[in-house]
């Protein structure tokens, strides 16, 4: 029988590994001063632990179907979720409550405008999003 493999992530995988190395070699090339490698060495580091990390569970929990049946009720279950969705509401609120006060000491510090006008925006985003999916929210209840 033969086994159904997804290419994209070994494919992802591969090109992480690549990207480290080659941010690597850029540094060595061109000096510790080219930004690109150590961005390189970043995106490539990310790719590879993500997909590797999926790979390693999902070969982990392919061998034995029981520990994969437990596996998928804990990460369904509804208490699990609900405190899931509790934490992520708390850390919301540390969020708005802590970009709120930075914001106004990048702008006192006399911050250039573009990166303080990135963050404002970014910070705008989120709280419109929240809006967003309140009002969707209340409308399902």
């Amino acid at each position: 029988m033969k086994r159904k493999h997804d290419v994209l992530p070994v494919l992802l995988t591969t090109l992480g590994i690549i990207l480290g190395a080659g941010g690597l070699w850029l540094i060595r090339s061109m000096g510790p001063d080219f930004k690109w490698g150590y961005i390189l060495i970043g995106v490539g580091c990310g790719l590879f632990g993500h997909f590797m990390g999926d790979f390693l569970a999902r070969r982990a929990v392919q061998s034995d179907p029981e520990a994969a049946r437990a596996l998928e009720i804990e990460q369904k279950d509804e208490r699990n979720v609900a405190i899931g969705n509790a934490a992520k509401a708390r850390a919301f609120d540390v969020m708005l409550t802590t970009f709120s006060p930075l914001l106004l000491i990048f702008a006192l510090m006399e911050v250039d405008l573009l990166p303080l006008l990135l963050l404002v925006a970014a910070y705008l985003f989120v709280v419109f999003d929240s809006i967003y999916w309140l009002n969707l929210f209340q409308k399902e209840m």
